[in-house]
């Protein structure tokens, strides 16, 4: 019997993390309705530190993500998140968004030059962007992420992509520039 109570504690355990990764998907789309009809930080639950400020495409990927405000651990467990220190969705300048690489920016490893990036803004608008290049950089290079060091958008995650370790020194660097 401890067996079998062992056991069902384990896949219960097993079972948790997916169910609320897929709920919260769900609470982010939600969300993100609220903010397409005018809301203004809509906090995807009640203690939710963060706020969907816009939805990333990739096309030919299907890839179709939630981009919440922020980049720290709690944000970025739940989706891509807006490097605040960056220009802001729909700005002129350098729009940094940042994602893990084993979960939400996984996809990037497979991006090519030339292939089409979607941001739709809290406004309703969507703005093109082609991929312009693909890069491997430091974690030092700091630079990267002024406001003003590129115009476009820029996607930044952890490299290797299958390193067993967390962090690393090395970032996995996508721009694009816009249509």
């Amino acid at each position: 019997m401890a067996l079998l109570l062992a056991g069902l504690g384990l896949l219960g355990h097993g079972l948790y993390i997916p169910a609320k990764a897929l709920l919260a998907q769900y609470l982010l789309q939600e969300a993100w309705q609220r903010t397409l009809q005018g809301g203004v930080r809509e906090r995807p639950w009640g203690w939710a530190d963060t706020w969907p400020v816009a939805r990333l495409r990739q096309p030919r990927l299907r890839i179709d993500q939630v981009v919440l405000a922020g980049t720290s651990g709690r944000v970025l467990a739940f989706g891509p998140g807006h490097l605040r220190s960056s220009a802001g969705p729909g700005s002129p300048g350098n729009v940094v968004l940042s994602g893990h690489r084993d979960t939400h920016f996984r996809w990037l490893a497979e991006l090519h030059d030339g292939d089409e990036l979607n941001l739709q803004l809290a406004d309703g608008r969507t703005l093109r962007y082609t991929v312009l290049r693909r890069a491997v950089h430091h974690r030092r290079d700091t630079h990267l992420l002024h406001p003003q060091a590129f115009a476009g958008l820029r996607l930044v995650t952890c490299y290797p992509f299958d390193a067993v370790a967390p962090g690393g020194d090395e970032r996995y660097v996508v721009d694009a520039v816009e249509l």
